[in-house]
């Protein structure tokens, strides 16, 4: 009886024993192989993060490099970066530039021909345009309605197409770029994920995104000139789409343009901590 207790204690010492071994050794090779993961992964965002990737005008920066994988081709993207030009203008804040702005800096931001962020106050390193705004939820329509008139006043002819985006909203581009190409900057028309309420044609979110064309630019910043549009309410992306379906502008639908819902998305918002 005593030597079978000893044998069995014996037996659960050694497999607890080389479980602690297994799981140092893991240990080890995670340590030496993770830094090098994390050293990749810092260079590869440095790089897209110098100065000679990007072209700084004002608080404006212009995309000198179209980037894709080494190995794909990449001239249909290539030729509609040229043809289809689309400026993307991020709303932020100056406690998320390093938390968040930064990432969209280094990462999908750089499929855009032309990339502003809006924050409310100016921060000429980042760049970061400055509103002149506070921040807050009822802050966002001042947000936009400046932003949109900032966009139209200093950038108007160095883009085809103005797309807003948080910054935890992530957009591919590239596929965007495509959607576009079927239509032209001089169709009143915008573009993003519709809702129906509340409007006759419904509005597009705000937290996902949404783009106008040139001429849905122009007739958003004429309505306030003219004061057909005004501050009606905080809740940004329902104000803007009233105003847009008074200036005549439509509310394009992207449902055709996608087979099913297993379908790839434009836009994907990034969930909340």
């Amino acid at each position: 009886m005593k030597s079978s207790s000893s044998r069995w204690a014996f037996s659960l010492g050694f497999l607890v024993g080389a479980c602690c071994i297994y799981f140092f050794l893991r240990q080890v090779w995670f340590e030496r192989s993770y830094p090098v993961l994390s050293e990749a992964q810092e260079k590869a965002t440095a790089a897209w993060e110098r100065p000679t990737s990007w072209k700084k005008e004002g608080s404006a920066l212009i995309n000198l490099l179209h980037p894709h994988h080494a190995d794909e081709d990449s001239r249909v993207a290539d030729l509609l970066y040229q043809k289809v030009r689309i400026l993307c203008w991020v709303m932020t804040g100056p406690y998320n530039l390093q938390s968040r702005a930064r990432h969209v800096k280094a990462t999908w931001s750089r499929h855009c021909n032309v990339v502003v962020f809006m924050s409310s106050v100016e921060d000429p390193d980042f760049p970061t345009v400055g509103l002149g705004t506070k921040e807050g939820r009822d802050q966002l329509y001042w947000k936009t309605i400046r932003a949109f008139h900032y966009v139209y006043e200093h950038h108007a002819n160095e883009a085809d197409w103005f797309l807003k985006a948080d910054d935890d909203t992530f957009v591919v581009v590239d596929n965007l770029r495509w959607i576009l190409s079927n239509h032209t900057p001089e169709e009143p028309i915008y573009f993003g994920k519709r809702f129906k309420p509340y409007t006759k044609q419904g509005y597009m979110s705000g937290g996902a995104g949404y783009v106008l064309s040139k001429e849905a630019l122009k007739r958003f910043v004429e309505g306030f000139r003219t004061k057909v549009c005004t501050h009606t309410t905080p809740v940004e992306d329902l104000a803007l789409g009233q105003c847009l379906e008074k200036m005549g502008v439509l509310a394009g639908r992207l449902q055709r343009y996608f087979a099913s819902r297993n379908f790839p998305s434009v836009c994907a918002r990034a969930p909340s901590n």
